[in-house]
């Protein structure tokens, strides 16, 4: 693969998308997207896509009930950032898992507790598959393709519930 190098501003109107390509059938697949703007997610059960949700804010409502967001497969580069977009204490919670227990989460999260205690909550990086975001106040969360196994999870959770890391 050729590399470009600009000595000037690159402009695009409609961002940018960072592709791999298999060597063998030569089918492109989408791994993130830079620059477009913030996806609303639904107040239901949503599976994310690479093409539509990699690279992007992904907003959170405030639920009329726990929603849980399904990661795809995992790709290396692949990053999803989930942040809580409700205007006041969320009184559901949201979830977000991998395709199953052979992808899991490495890492953890800042739990920032309503009543003035910060801990960090963290997945076993073996089998956890699942963070549930209990009631929310607030968070900001990354979730980034380490390899076609595992996702790397960081960011920070305030709720006066602690988020749980579990086997879905």
């Amino acid at each position: 693969m050729a590399n470009t190098t600009f000595s000037g501003p690159v402009r695009s109107e409609n961002g940018f998308v960072s592709v791999s390509k298999n060597a063998t059938t030569g089918a492109i697949t989408d791994i993130t997207t830079y620059g477009r703007a913030p996806v609303s997610l639904a107040d239901a059960d949503v599976t994310l896509t690479n093409a539509t949700h990699s690279g992007r804010v992904l907003l959170v409502p405030d639920g009329g009930q726990d929603n849980t967001y399904t990661l795809p497969a995992p790709i290396a580069g692949a990053v999803f950032r989930f942040v809580y977009a409700g205007g006041a204490a969320d009184a559901t919670d949201a979830i977000i898992v991998t395709p199953g227990n052979t992808n899991f989460y490495i890492g953890g999260v800042t739990f920032l507790d309503s009543d003035n205690a910060i801990s960090s909550v963290f997945s076993d990086g073996n089998s956890n598959s699942s963070i549930q975001i209990n009631v929310p106040q607030a968070f900001d969360i990354t979730i980034v393709g380490k390899d076609t196994t595992n996702y790397q999870i960081f960011g920070n959770v305030t709720s006066a519930t602690a988020p749980a890391f579990a086997d879905q």
